[in-house]
């Protein structure tokens, strides 16, 4: 059982102030989800939608009647256990322009290409500035996360299933020194991963 933590750092407060009155103007929804196929490959799905709350139109272009979505964008990333990705599929619902069309059209690029340290750069180099579009950049570049929290603890839960053994952690995870909490010298690591907890010089010292 996991025992949850309560911990909650004095200094900074954890909700946002009360805002000055104000009205919506603008939602956009992102959605990640990731998928266990049965063929033991993973799906990771992403969805984006834009709307406003009163009618809007893009100069030269169709109205779009309030609450109706300017952009509703899908991709799916199949990978395999190495995050490689397998294939791409992209749906382009609802776009402002009818040349949006046209905007995945590079995405078979990204066939092949690892999801991983340098995944902003890859999607840069593959669908980049005019072969793509920005919103599925956006889009593409958080998959990786969504990913990350998907594969390891669902290959996990595939060998549990199996009642097989766990494999023994032999280099620190991805997300180690990525951010506060995964700091090398924090609590954190200290308790999840002890084996790749670096305390500070000045803890080493005693100084």
């Amino acid at each position: 059982m996991i025992e949850r933590l309560n911990i909650r750092p004095a200094r900074f407060p954890l909700a946002l102030p009360p805002p000055t009155p104000r009205k919506l103007s603008h939602t956009r929804t992102v959605v990640y989800q990731g998928f266990d196929r049965e063929d033991g490959l993973w799906d990771i799905e992403a969805a984006l939608t834009d709307v406003k709350t009163y009618d809007f139109r893009v100069s030269t272009e169709r109205p779009f009647p309030a609450q109706d979505p300017i952009h509703g964008l899908k991709i799916r990333v199949t990978l395999n256990d190495h995050m490689v990705i397998q294939d791409v599929a992209t749906s382009m619902d609802d776009i402002p322009h009818p040349e949006c069309a046209g905007a995945p059209h590079g995405m078979h690029k990204l066939i092949g290409c690892t999801m991983g340290p340098g995944w902003r750069k890859v999607i840069n180099e593959h669908v980049g500035g005019t072969q793509g579009c920005t919103h599925l950049r956006e889009m593409l570049f958080n998959m990786a996360t969504a990913a990350y929290q998907t594969l390891p603890s669902g290959q996990w839960q595939r060998l549990e299933l199996a009642g097989m053994p766990q494999p023994t952690v032999t280099k620190p995870p991805f997300h180690l020194g990525q951010c506060h909490s995964w700091a090398y010298d924090s609590p954190t690591v200290q308790r999840a991963y002890p084996m790749f907890y670096k305390p500070k010089a000045a803890d080493v010292t005693g100084n």
